[in-house]
């Protein structure tokens, strides 16, 4: 195989000492193995003077071959290195990548190091096409279209107002009704937060228009930093609420939203291998305890009602 090798650099480079600094020998070898080659096969390859040599009819006949040969050999050797270290492309949205997806990434990794995970933020409708990534992590509804295989769930979202301590103590809010005429921040991204949780308390709660921010991470640093109180995803806030950071004095229900992961199929394994990672972080995440004051520990299961269609994210 050796004296192959050289042979076929020799004859596609034209020079011994080409071939030489391709395979990383000396011209020597490069020589030494085209003469064992041309004994074996009892055939001249080469012709004309050392340092130019030109191939013979033989040579002419044996090169061409060789080359393709081991050029299909280095790509079948890629094309396995490429499986074995695959990225998957992960779409999701912007403040739930930040806040939920990137600080648990570090276990990913560690328990599969041969995946890599490129993140691909979105703030447009949560029906993102899955065929765009290999995983979209997305938001459905009760009355979507029915799930598919590819489907995995992964919680139910819960909401509830938060604010600073600070702010907290001098509100004091006891009922829905305390936040008519309170300082209120919104998101653009999820104008409609407000009146999922009135419904979901089965309050009428009329709030003013406030402070609107582009994003939701922008509302959340605003609440953190005592300019308002804001309505979030337990998901988004349960590190804050746990830390001391934000209070949430009237607890968190659910929105009749709930988060999914689709898969697609061009990196089947991968893709599964990382959905059922991302199961088993949403299974461990703890759950707003009496009035969202502390968390507990986490369910020993996900529901087992199946996902649905994507829809709006935020």
């Amino acid at each position: 195989m050796n004296a192959l090798r050289a042979f076929e650099a020799a004859g596609r480079l034209g020079r011994m000492t080409l071939a030489a600094d391709e395979l990383h020998v000396t011209p020597g070898a490069i020589s030494r193995q085209v003469r064992q080659l041309e004994d074996a096969l009892g055939v001249v390859l080469f012709e004309g003077p050392k340092n130019q040599p030109v191939l013979t009819a033989a040579g002419k006949y044996l090169q061409p071959t060789l080359s393709a040969a081991f050029m299909q050999i280095e790509q079948a050797v890629d094309a396995m290195l490429e499986r074995q270290h695959t990225t998957l492309d992960v779409s999701c949205l912007s403040t739930f990548t930040m806040r939920w997806l990137i600080p648990r990434l570090y276990d990913f990794h560690a328990s599969q190091p041969d995946i890599g995970v490129r993140l691909k933020a979105t703030d447009q409708s949560a029906a993102t096409p899955v065929s765009r990534s290999d995983v979209a992590i997305s938001v459905a509804q009760d009355e979507d279209e029915e799930a598919t295989p590819a489907d995995v769930f992964l919680f139910d979202e819960l909401l509830g107002p938060v604010l600073a301590p600070g702010l907290a103590d001098r509100l004091r809010l006891g009922e829905p009704a305390d936040l008519e005429n309170q300082e209120i921040l919104q998101t653009r991204t999820r104008r409609n937060a407000w009146s999922m949780w009135s419904a979901s308390v089965g309050s009428a709660v009329r709030v003013l228009p406030g402070t609107e921010f582009e994003h939701y991470y922008f509302t959340l640093e605003a609440a953190i930093g005592g300019l308002g109180i804001c309505i979030a995803p337990w998901h988004l806030v349960m590190d804050d609420v746990r830390a001391g950071r934000l209070t949430a004095p009237l607890g968190f229900h659910a929105s009749g939203y709930r988060y999914v992961a689709r898969r697609n199929g061009t990196r089947d394994e991968a893709a599964r291998l990382f959905c059922d990672w991302l199961q088993a972080q949403a299974m461990a995440m703890p759950q707003p305890g009496p009035l969202g004051a502390r968390a507990v520990k986490p369910a020993s299961a996900p529901r087992s009602r199946p996902p649905s269609r994507a829809r709006r994210a935020k």
